[in-house]
């Protein structure tokens, strides 16, 4: 590698919307984020799965056939 053209690898404080706070390593001193595994839905059990059905379901539930 180069010398002297690569940004400092430091570490980072990592601050979420909801509070949570961590830190990692970063070419930044500071992250501010809007959504962290602690708040994401995908994460905390609250996501809501959606079975939406193909085209067969849909013509099907549209004529009441079955």
């Amino acid at each position: 590698m180069k010398e002297g053209i690569h940004p400092d690898y430091q570490e980072c404080k990592v601050t979420c919307a909801c509070g949570n706070t961590f830190t990692t390593m970063s070419t930044q001193p500071e992250m501010r984020l809007d959504v962290c595994s602690a708040c994401h839905p995908f994460f905390t059990g609250q996501q809501k799965n959606v079975t939406r059905g193909g085209r067969v379901e849909k013509f099907k539930n549209k004529y009441n056939l079955d």
